[in-house]
């Protein structure tokens, strides 16, 4: 009987072994139709006081998203005070508020089970949290509490200060960290961009300080809010207006944008240290938003060294020649003032000058030879994927839209960022690398053991400068 089943069963299977491919088709002759992505709508409102509102509801979980953005950050604090916003913004999450004693003030928000997290950067100091949507009124409260009437403990502010000071003395802990902050002092030189946090600096802000701050740059016309999740409009509106009534607007200065003072001659920077590998970071200035080269600039700079193993740095020094595990460059894009290009790598000792020059080489072939088409192609294609799948998230979405008008990006940015990625040519790579890139004029920083350095840095071509490594 077996047997027979088997006869029946055989001529089907003969005709689909026949139908079958004897192999499966390549993944690059697959094709299939072009990705369609329209943006999330999210509606701009403004308050009668000034507040700036970007809303997007979301009902799949009921759990409601917020940001808030205050324009005024590390960019105004003033010398010999450099870490004041980064306090500011601290003691505005820790400090307590309005009748709230810190610790009440902290409770208030756990019993919401809201994670609240409250930093500074250069240009903003940025709040955020998330709730139950039947939490978001008390949590309103609590936020506008907080605005309208911070109380910047002292012993909080203690607090603060002290773990600043501990981030300090620790800050020569980690290689990158070193060479990062000596490549911003370098470039920016004593511009609030080139500062950070010292010990003195952190000593020397006050209660006083912070309470000034806030007068000058907590108005609700200078308070920026993304909300996505599970609201009802009409109804959050109204609670917005419970939360910050009596909030009124006053005019105020901006922040100021001290001027980029050139530094003169880039060198060689030396941190010594007992590691069995260097640390090497190569930077220039680079560019801001308003600059109308920013999508070339994406482009070469994926090819050069962003694009992990599909870049010109990571194949010739990893892929081709083993030298180091990561190596990459990367563009900060300046949302006001022009931000750092940086090339960076590790690699073992001795082989610290090889990298050095193989790393230069990679971006002098980048002004001397245009890019193929298709690694041009790869670039673009692989930008706009990227792009595509960075709004998964509907608070992702709503925060962008809101930090794009807080920083002044075109209103048609993002409709227009792939058709801006798309336009790229290799004429317009070839153009930007000779004009941005400057590998003989970079300034260089290595972070290791000198002493074990396969040759010695002068042969670069540079004035070596040795950094001074003491306990802060």
């Amino acid at each position: 009987m077996t047997r027979l089943k088997l006869w029946c069963w055989l001529p089907l299977l003969l005709v689909l072994t026949a139908c079958t491919p004897a192999h499966p088709p390549r993944p690059d002759s697959i094709s299939s139709p072009p990705l369609t992505f329209h943006f999330p709508q999210v509606e701009r409102r403004q308050l009668t006081n000034g507040i700036r509102l970007y809303l997007h509801p979301d009902h799949e979980l009921p759990l409601v998203k917020v940001t808030a953005m205050i324009d005024a950050g590390a960019i105004a604090d003033p010398p010999g005070k450099t870490g004041l916003s980064g306090l500011f913004a601290a003691l505005l999450g820790t400090g307590g508020a309005g009748s709230y004693s810190p610790d009440a003030y902290d409770a208030a928000w756990q019993k919401l089970a809201a994670d609240l997290a409250v930093h500074a950067d250069s240009y903003a100091v940025t709040i955020a949290f998330s709730v139950r949507a039947d939490d978001l009124p008390a949590a309103l409260e609590l936020l506008a509490t907080a605005l309208r009437a911070p109380a910047f403990d002292s012993g909080r502010l203690e607090l603060a200060r002290r773990e600043g000071i501990e981030r300090v003395r620790r800050q020569n802990d980690h290689p990158y960290e070193i060479a990062e902050r000596a490549l911003r002092q370098a470039i920016y030189g004593d511009h609030p961009l080139g500062r950070t946090p010292t010990v003195a600096s952190l000593k020397a802000v006050t209660r006083d300080d912070l309470t000034a701050f806030g007068r000058r740059y907590l108005h609700p016309n200078n308070l920026w809010l993304a909300i996505s999740g599970d609201f009802d409009e009409e109804r959050l509106l109204g609670q917005l207006d419970r939360a910050f009534s009596g909030w009124v607007p006053e005019p105020f200065a901006p922040q100021p944008l001290p001027p980029l003072v050139s530094k003169g001659s880039p060198a060689i920077l030396v941190a010594a240290k007992a590691l069995p590998q260097t640390t090497i970071l190569l930077g220039e200035l680079g560019i801001d938003k308003s600059s109308p080269d920013l999508f070339a600039v994406r482009v070469m700079d994926f090819i050069l060294g962003g694009g992990g193993f599909n870049s010109h740095l990571m194949r010739e020094i990893r892929s081709n020649r083993g030298l180091a595990y990561s190596v990459y460059s990367q563009y900060d894009v300046g949302r006001r003032l022009p931000g750092l290009f940086m090339a960076v790598c590790a690699t073992k000792s001795g082989s610290t000058l090889e990298v050095v020059r193989l790393m230069r080489g990679a971006m002098e072939r980048m002004r001397q030879t245009p890019v193929g088409q298709g690694e041009l192609g790869l670039a673009k294609q692989s930008l706009v994927n990227s792009f595509v799948f960075a709004f998964a998230d509907s608070h992702v979405v709503t925060a962008r839209a809101m930090r794009l008008d807080f920083y002044g990006y075109p209103a048609d940015y993002l409709q227009r960022y792939r058709d801006n990625v798309e336009a790229v040519t290799a004429d317009d790579v070839l153009r930007v690398a000779r004009r941005y890139l400057h590998p003989e004029r970079q300034t260089l920083v290595l972070v290791g053991d000198p002493g074990k350095f396969d040759a010695n840095p002068a042969t670069l071509g540079l004035p070596v400068k040795t950094l001074d490594m003491k306990e802060p």
